[in-house]
């Protein structure tokens, strides 16, 4: 009995004594497997992480957890960003332009240049201000600080470059630039251009160009000209400096129309240069004849990420002499038919309240006793005095004309072959 009892005695220190050093053995091993972890991770930590396949460049964790979100989706109707310019004597015609063009889903930039008398410039921005669509919509803007434009000279370039930077600035929902003068008018109406370019890439820059300079090479790439309108606060013609240059290497010149649709996405390039041939262009350009005819097709053109978008059309019905002079024919009720199967949605240039405009707005636009171009937009009584859904767009005719010059222009089989040749 006096042994069993001695035994008893030791199993309960046996048990706890077994406890203890299982406990301290797990402990231990825990904590030389943690040490061992953060020895693992602290090597991996100091080694550049690679991918599969050809990438060799470092990927690390926060371009995994900070990925940009994917972009916004377009709406369905584009929206048009319009620069309307005039200079003396141009402000009615500016107007009714401006009334045939509106529609409040697009952006209007106008401008009457320092030529035009003080009173001209007031009265245009007191009916801009006071109009009472305009002022409830917001989508016309007058440039007030008018610029000196001198028509051949790179002024012109600077005007269309400064209501670029305007539209840039003021909305980022826009997605084509258009550039028109107070002598030009609309052969469709705003929902027709609407629709029909809904179905096109929004990328594609409508310019017309070529590389063939022609008689151009020696009467406009050659000659220095200077622009007084860069230095001086009255309009007078440019002048010429006796010197010449020649045909530059560093870049390929072309030649083109001053009218253009331009994709946002080019506008931005051109305001931006990030690759510094904007630039440079500029500069090259303002000793140049007649820059706005070249300026922008050179920079697409030169820049391999543009030149492939370019549609080689400016969008214009202009009649012109063979071989052409310095100003296009005055359109007039004969040049009608001409416009229409044209299938463009504009022409110039047109005198002030000549009938072809009458008729223009009573067969083409719908458009009566001055006011807007309707469409899907209005609303109210009389019509088009408040404004409804700027979404609903109602095409016509005029959308099914423009619709055969786009396919013929963008969907042809030679589409890549009419790009920067």
């Amino acid at each position: 009995m006096g042994a069993l009892n001695v035994e008893k005695k030791w199993v309960f220190p046996l048990v706890v004594s077994s406890l203890i050093f299982i406990f301290l053995v797990a402990t231990c091993f825990n904590m030389g497997l943690m040490s061992s972890v953060h020895t693992i991770n602290s090597i991996f930590s100091i080694l550049p992480i690679r991918v599969s396949g050809n990438q060799t460049d470092p990927v690390f964790i926060e371009s995994k957890v900070h990925h940009k979100p994917p972009p916004p989706s377009r709406p369905p109707i584009p929206r048009l960003a319009y620069l309307v310019s005039g200079s003396r004597g141009d402000l009615e015609k500016l107007w009714r332009t401006l009334h045939a063009l509106y529609h409040p889903w697009n952006h209007y930039i106008v401008h009457l240049d320092l030529e035009a008398p003080a009173a001209e410039r007031l009265e245009l921005a007191y009916r801009v201000k006071n109009n009472t669509i305009f002022r409830k919509v917001g989508n016309v803007r007058m440039i007030t600080k008018a610029n000196m434009v001198t028509y051949r000279g790179p002024t012109m370039v600077a005007n269309t470059l400064h209501a670029c930077a305007i539209l840039l600035r003021e909305s980022k929902e826009w997605d084509w630039f258009i550039n028109l003068s107070a002598s030009d008018y609309p052969l469709v109406t705003q929902d027709d251009i609407l629709h029909a370019f809904s179905t096109v890439d929004r990328n594609l820059n409508f310019i017309e160009h070529t590389s063939r300079l022609g008689w151009k090479e020696g009467q406009r790439a050659k000659p220095l000209i200077v622009d007084p309108g860069l230095y001086l606060s009255t309009k007078s013609d440019i002048f010429w400096v006796t010197q010449r240059r020649q045909v530059p290497t560093a870049f390929k010149l072309f030649t083109g129309s001053a009218w253009m649709v331009l994709s946002r996405s080019f506008v931005e390039y051109c305001i931006w240069g990030w690759d510094n041939l904007p630039r440079i262009l500029l500069m090259y350009y303002t000793n140049f004849i007649s820059s706005p005819e070249g300026y922008f097709q050179t920079v697409i053109c030169n820049a391999p990420e543009f030149a492939k978008t370019t549609v080689n059309h400016d969008m214009h019905y202009i009649s012109w002499d063979i071989p052409p002079k310095q100003h296009p024919h005055t359109l007039s009720v004969n040049d009608t038919m001409m416009m229409i199967n044209s299938n463009a949605p504009f022409a110039r240039k047109f005198k002030r309240n000549d009938p072809i405009l009458d008729k223009i707005d009573n067969e083409l636009l719908g458009r009566k006793n001055g006011g807007f171009t309707p469409g899907g937009w209005c609303s109210g009584n009389p019509p088009c005095s408040e404004v409804g859904n700027p979404t609903n767009v109602k095409p016509g005719r005029g959308a099914r004309r423009l619709a055969m010059l786009i396919t013929r222009l963008v969907f042809s089989s030679k589409f890549s072959h009419n790009q920067c040749k």
